[in-house]
């Protein structure tokens, strides 16, 4: 069963849906952007982190792509559970590499250089991915749409990726402390695995996601009622 919000006009629904394109589209051009620099400046200065935060970047923009192919079909609700699979397998994903690359920086002890250009990208991406993230996810929750909020929670996780990426790149230029990045993606790829699980069971409203909608939903109804 898929979250809907039929108690929205048709007017303010076709707004919705435009703003989760245009906010998607924008999440796609800056991770573009951030995914070539990440691993220019990864692979300059041998920083496995910087190299995997920049796949990192092309894995949110499949997921944002998927996003917006389901807000350009005439009948978007039509297409949640398809959309939702897909953002649970980019997170899949995106655990998976996080837990390879963070295990294998562990084991090699690998020295990184200092990346000035690495921590400004990453500094940017904590300051403007939550922007993103709160404005697909208040769309999408006012429209019912689970693969808009999914979207918007995988942003935010890669939010917090972003932050980890920075913490370690700052603390081994300051302290030589190479295995604090390597740490922090091993907590961070462990709540990828549950988001991504519980996206796809978002068709069944089993996941937190859908929960939300359906109380929010149900919220609304009650509120009519009275």
């Amino acid at each position: 069963m898929t979250p809907t919000a039929p108690h929205l006009a048709d007017d303010r629904r076709h707004v919705l849906q435009r703003r989760i394109r245009w906010i998607v589209t924008a999440t796609i051009g800056y991770n573009l952007i951030e995914a070539v620099i990440a691993i220019t400046a990864g692979t300059v200065a041998s920083s496995a982190a910087l190299i995997g935060f920049g796949l990192d970047s092309t894995i949110e923009v499949v997921s944002a792509a998927a996003v917006t192919w389901q807000f350009t079909r005439r009948d978007p609700e039509r297409w949640e559970a398809g959309t939702l699979r897909v953002i649970a397998v980019a997170f899949f994903a995106l655990a998976a590499y996080v837990i390879v690359s963070s295990a294998l920086a562990l084991v090699r002890q690998v020295d990184v250089e200092h990346s000035t250009l690495g921590i400004v990208i990453t500094a940017l991406s904590v300051v403007i991915m939550p922007f993103l993230s709160l404005a697909e996810r208040r769309a999408g929750r006012e429209l019912g749409s689970a693969t808009a909020v999914a979207d918007s929670t995988q942003t935010l996780i890669c939010t917090y990726l972003s932050a980890a990426v920075l913490v370690g790149l700052v603390v081994n230029s300051l302290f030589g402390w190479w295995w604090a990045d390597a740490i922090a993606g091993l907590v961070i790829a462990a709540f990828a695995i549950r988001e991504g699980i519980e996206a796809w069971r978002g068709d069944a409203c089993a996941t937190s996601v859908g929960m939300l909608l359906e109380e929010e939903h149900d919220g609304h109804d009650h509120d009519r009622h009275h």
